[in-house]
Parts: C-alpha cells; sequence; structure tokens
C-alpha cells in the first residue's frame, strides 16, 4: 500500500468566470509538485511537471481515471464533493485510488481548492493516502480538505505579506 502526501499546485480554466457556477475545468496549466513525503518522496520530486486529466467534471461528481499522474503514481478518482462554491472559492474534496511504481491499489483522499478565475485560476491539490485499505468517512476527508484550505490560505496571505 502507497504510504504518504503528495500536493501540487498550478493553473485551472474553469467552464465559467464565476467560479459560484463553475461545474468542470476544462484545462489545467503549469501543474508542478510543491511537496510530498511517504512513499512518494522515493519517486517523486519538488518541481516535477504533473500530468492532468484533460477535464475535469466536478459537478455533477464524474469519476475521472489518470485525474493526475507523476513519478509513476495515478490517482483515479472515485467522487467528489463541493463542500464550498461561491464567486471567490471553490473547495472540492473526494476519494480516489492511487497506484503505481509496484505498490498494491491504495484509497486515498483528496482537496481541491481554487480561488476566483479572474485572478489566474491558481489551484491546490492534495492526495493522501490510508495506507490502510479502508477508505476513510466523508467526514474526515471534509476536515482534510478544511485543513488544507487553511494552509493554503496562510500560504497565500505570507506570500502577499
Amino acid at each position: 500500500m502507497v504510504n504518504g502526501v503528495v500536493t501540487f499546485a498550478g493553473g485551472a480554466i474553469f467552464d465559467t468566470m464565476d467560479l459560484a457556477t463553475a461545474t468542470q475545468v476544462t484545462a489545467f496549466t503549469d501543474v508542478t509538485v510543491q511537496s510530498r513525503d511517504g512513499d512518494f518522496a522515493s519517486f517523486v520530486n519538488v518541481g516535477d511537471a504533473v500530468t492532468m486529466a484533460t477535464t475535469y467534471t466536478f459537478v455533477p461528481s464524474t469519476p475521472t481515471p489518470g485525474l493526475w499522474s507523476v513519478g509513476g503514481f495515478t490517482f483515479d478518482l472515485a467522487n467528489s464533493v463541493v463542500e464550498l462554491q461561491n464567486s471567490n472559492f471553490l473547495l472540492i474534496t473526494g476519494s480516489g485510488t492511487i497506484s503505481g511504481n509496484g505498490f498494491d491499489a491504495t484509497p486515498g483522499m483528496w482537496s481541491f481548492t481554487s480561488q476566483s478565475p479572474a485572478a489566474g485560476g491558481i489551484f491546490s491539490f492534495s492526495a493522501v493516502t490510508s495506507g490502510t485499505g479502508v477508505p476513510e468517512g466523508g467526514a474526515t476527508v471534509a476536515l482534510l480538505g478544511l485543513g488544507f484550505c487553511g494552509i493554503e490560505l496562510a500560504r497565500r496571505k505570507l506570500k502577499f505579506a
């Protein structure tokens, strides 16, 4: 089983210029690894380019095989839940399966956040594997997503300070 966390950041182009009505990412741009630990650290480097699916539909929740791949790992999206969506912020959490590099397919949780598309459509994505073979509950995914959201907002605030 894969154990660890990997985070990405890059650009996201949505199907509308208002996050409040967006239902799909129509393209991802310049997505790179921001951090990694656990098993990911043996195969993935900070700054590595990430291959993303051509499109990602989050309303309605749509399974997306190969949502991302990097360093021999691939994440197959099973489901997603929009936790928060307004004109300035989008938070999506969900679950899927991470596989690759000789590891057994491993259930994982993920979080996707983006701010106003008018600001360049910057997004961050975090994937966490359970490493136990037992998918985590929805409340845990929601809390994880909110935690990643807070970290990202703090990072951006410090960046612009």
